[in-house]
């Protein structure tokens, strides 16, 4: 096990999932959920860790300042995205080592936030059991989906919900990780304590206590790149859910700061003081 770690820090925040190497053309870039959920901790005052398996340390310069476990592995995750005119064409070339509770200090089990985010079927689902004090949100988009021989991604059953959900404080998954299948959401709904539902350029919606809202971004911005958005959305949301206890405000908090990320390219679109500021003053 690798560490950039001299001592075990204390963390607010520990995000849990792949850091992969996303494609593009003949460049690699730092991707995964747990980058720019831990990169949003930060930017909202928070002392974020990772636990990840990752092999291009050449990468990591952005998270330079964040604390790191990893699970040495010969190949990172690896995808490449493809926008095409019927939606996101995914592929994963690689998949790097799988991850368990052995992994988490004992200093780390009680970190006042986890976030769970695999991205491809990479978490032990049972992982959720050990951390009985802490607030668990999960993006569970890397247990929604399965690949073929060739790599390309698709949407596929979640047989471990009924055991992952009823230990989860919120979930936050996209339109797409269900394929658009509303009866799906609204079994995950029904067996959630706070479920928001991301529809990228239409917002977000928010299912808590019986009941639905939707919280939608501000008009006119212009889209330059979506990737990470629902990440920088549910670690917003995840946070202002833990200080508030509001699922409202929290969505109209995560809406505003990641419908401002689109605007910049990916791990640009991390939320800036300003955006912080003005949507913290606007809300009120």
């Amino acid at each position: 096990m690798n560490t950039n770690l001299e001592k075990i820090p204390a963390v607010d925040y520990l995000a849990i999932g792949h850091l992969t190497r996303d494609c593009y053309g003949d460049e690699y870039r730092l991707g995964g959920s747990v980058a720019y959920a831990a990169l949003t901790a930060k930017a909202l005052g928070l002392r974020p860790a990772i636990i990840t398996s990752f092999a291009d340390e050449t990468l990591l310069e952005t998270l330079a300042n964040i604390p790191i476990i990893n699970l040495p592995t010969l190949k990172s995750t690896t995808f490449s995205n493809l926008n095409t005119s019927i939606g996101r064409l995914q592929t994963i070339y690689h998949r790097a080592d799988k991850l368990d509770i052995y992994l988490v200090p004992q200093a780390w089990r009680k970190v006042p936030i986890l976030h769970i985010a695999p991205v491809a079927q990479e978490i032990e689902p049972g992982l959720v059991r050990s951390f009985p004090d802490s607030f668990i949100g999960i993006t569970p988009q890397g247990w929604m989906r399965a690949w073929d021989d060739r790599g390309i991604v698709y949407a596929t059953e979640w047989p471990e919900a009924a055991f992952v959900l009823p230990y989860v404080n919120a979930t936050v998954l996209s339109i797409e990780d269900v394929d658009y299948n509303e009866d799906r959401i609204e079994e995950i709904a029904a067996s959630c304590h706070i479920l928001a539902v991301t529809e990228a350029a239409e917002g977000a919606r928010i299912y808590w206590n019986g009941d639905v809202r939707r919280f939608r971004p501000p008009p006119d911005l212009v889209e330059l790149d979506s990737t990470g958005a629902g990440d920088i959305f549910a670690a917003a949301f995840f946070i202002r859910l833990f200080d508030t206890r509001d699922p409202w405000e929290a969505g109209r908090f995560a809406t505003q700061l990641a419908s401002f990320s689109i605007t910049r390219v990916g791990l640009d679109s991390i939320p800036t003081i300003t955006e912080i500021e003005n949507t913290l003053v606007e809300i009120y």
